[in-house]
């Protein structure tokens, strides 16, 4: 059973945790997930695209990220993710890292949280990419304009609260 922590609404650790993706928080509680953008030295960024099968946003484009597991720091967290979903250590980009945070009150759902937004620059060809097969259906460098069109479509996942990435 993977396990999260509960932050307040200030982003600190409340000392509490709560099962992965056990959507039955309180009020003022919040947990912490990542995303890590990849931007080659050409101006694309690496986006995937969601297995077909998911329960949520089945086929939807995004970039790596996941949920921060109990007692992990952003920063390692973002380096898993990244690493599981694509195959790439960012820990060898030529530069980047934490770029801002940005939060989602969701009182209906009982999913409140904090993500981490990352942005690293990586010299990388396709064959770099080594997708989790039980994750991404595919993958592409997309440019900004193609990114910005998905996100009109619909497809491109959380978008609006990380266009800055992309400018």
């Amino acid at each position: 059973m993977e396990y999260w922590d509960i932050y307040d609404k200030d982003k600190k650790p409340t000392g509490r945790t709560m099962e992965r993706n056990d959507w039955n928080m309180a009020d003022g509680d919040y947990h912490l997930t990542v995303l890590g953008a990849i931007k080659r030295p050409d101006g694309r960024f690496l986006i995937t695209q969601r297995k077909l099968n998911k329960q949520w946003a089945p086929g939807a484009w995004e970039v790596s990220g996941g949920g921060v597991s109990a007692g992990e720091s952003s920063e390692k967290a973002v380096w898993r993710e990244v690493s599981e979903e694509v195959g790439l250590d960012v820990r060898q980009a030529r530069s980047g890292g934490y770029v801002f945070t940005y939060r989602r009150d969701n009182p209906e759902e009982k999913n409140n949280y904090f993500v981490d937004v990352y942005c690293y620059e990586m010299d990388i060809t396709e064959a770099d990419v080594v997708l989790q097969a039980e994750e991404a259906e595919d993958f592409m460098f997309a440019t900004v304009e193609e990114i910005k069109a998905l996100a009109a479509k619909g497809m491109f996942l959380h978008y609006d609260s990380i266009r800055q990435i992309f400018e």
